[in-house]
């Protein structure tokens, strides 16, 4: 089946609808794949997909695509610089490819979707991580990253992909590359141990991303320093309890990271916004509730374990109105996801390691009540 006559034929459309396409890509209802708006939606797929083998971000794939514009992306297929696991990039492309053959049994969705793989095989690193960007990363893109979940949603697939779990049952990958999927998940998951934060020998959590020669935690955008990150963690502990076998090192990682969690929640604060979102009014802070479930600040420095934000100019600082607004409004500097790790801590616990349990509660007291930091 040719890729141009079935996406050439497609006009522009307005961004409510381009944004209703993006939800496509995300689908997972089996009729839908079954459909010829699914197909058309893979069509462009495939036309993104780099001579890397991986996608580039940020890109709505399923909007609809002018002649000139589809022709603008099949130009740009040699592209080696904006392969990338960044954003949910290269993955949800993954997901998307093996539901669409799943459902249609065409060879060339199988085909994107294991040089795809092959893409992901070939970016990590000797020791087990893997970068933002490659082939050709540049500046901090090279570091091991753990940034907006990359790393843990890499390995999440190739768990997914080993365990059988639909949709990547059935003949969609061999048994050759199911092998060096094993290897690779197994050096992965050997880095992600590696990288944890030990403090005064007790793991803790990690940072955004990590240096690739000395695994220490390493800075990113100005406002990226190196820190104990919560929101990063969060995925990659919900994914160290999703092994079938953890063995002590496991164990260890993810208690030492839930008593971690439970130590520095925010309690007695709620983060608010108000304003119209964009416009000049709009505006994020901290207001003090003694009933408001606890927050974790996304960077904790490595100092004193203690919150704060930050500015393009580097310097962080303790409060949100100490920095400027584009920074304040447009990051997501506080967060509930460690939250959801709690029951799940609490089952995971009970069934593979009683002995060494932490004792954690959501309704107690953090280090940080009411945002009373030690240092300003």
């Amino acid at each position: 089946m040719s890729l141009l006559p079935l996406v050439c034929a497609l006009v522009f459309v307005a961004p409510a609808a381009a944004q209703s396409g993006k939800k496509s890509l995300r689908r997972t209802d089996e009729a839908f794949f079954r459909t010829d708006e699914a197909r058309r939606i893979g069509e462009q797929v495939l036309a993104y997909q780099r001579c890397t083998g991986g996608w580039p971000k940020n890109i709505d794939m399923a909007a609809p695509l002018t002649d000139a514009a589809l022709q603008q992306v099949l130009q740009e297929k040699s592209r080696r610089d904006d392969s990338t696991i960044d954003n949910n990039a290269t993955f949800m492309q993954l997901v998307y490819l093996a539901r669409l053959y799943r459902a249609t049994a065409d060879s060339r969705y199988r085909e994107a979707f294991r040089r795809g793989v092959e893409f992901l095989l070939s970016g990590q690193y000797p020791n087990g991580g893997w970068p933002q960007f490659w082939p050709e990363p540049s500046g901090y893109q090279k570091h091991i990253t753990f940034n907006d979940d990359a790393i843990a949603n890499l390995l999440e697939l190739f768990r997914a992909v080993l365990a059988g779990e639909a949709p990547y049952d059935g003949d969609l990958l061999d048994k050759p590359l199911c092998k060096r999927i094993s290897r690779a998940f197994d050096k992965g998951i050997a880095c992600v141990l590696r990288t944890q934060i030990v403090v005064d020998g007790s793991p803790t959590v990690w940072c955004q991303q990590h240096d690739r020669e000395t695994f220490a935690p390493a800075p990113a955008r100005a406002y990226e320093l190196p820190s104990f990150c919560s929101q990063e963690s969060a995925a990659v502990v919900g994914l160290l309890m999703k092994l079938p076998h953890p063995d002590g090192r496991v164990k260890r990682a993810v208690h030492g990271a839930m008593q971690w969690f439970d130590r520095y929640k925010i309690t007695g604060l709620k983060l608010v916004r108000t304003g119209t979102f964009g416009a000049l009014d709009y505006n994020t802070q901290l207001v003090a509730d003694k009933n408001a479930a606890p927050l974790w600040a996304r960077f904790y420095d490595l100092e004193h374990c203690e919150p704060y934000v930050c500015d393009r100019d580097g310097i962080p600082r303790r409060r949100l109105e100490e920095i400027g607004s584009e920074r304040r409004n447009g990051y997501s500097w506080y967060g509930t996801r460690p939250a959801d790790l709690y029951p799940l801590y609490e089952a995971w616990a009970e069934r593979y390691d009683p002995k060494h349990k932490v004792a954690i509660d959501l309704t107690s007291k953090g280090a940080n009540e009411n945002g009373t930091f030690s240092m300003e």
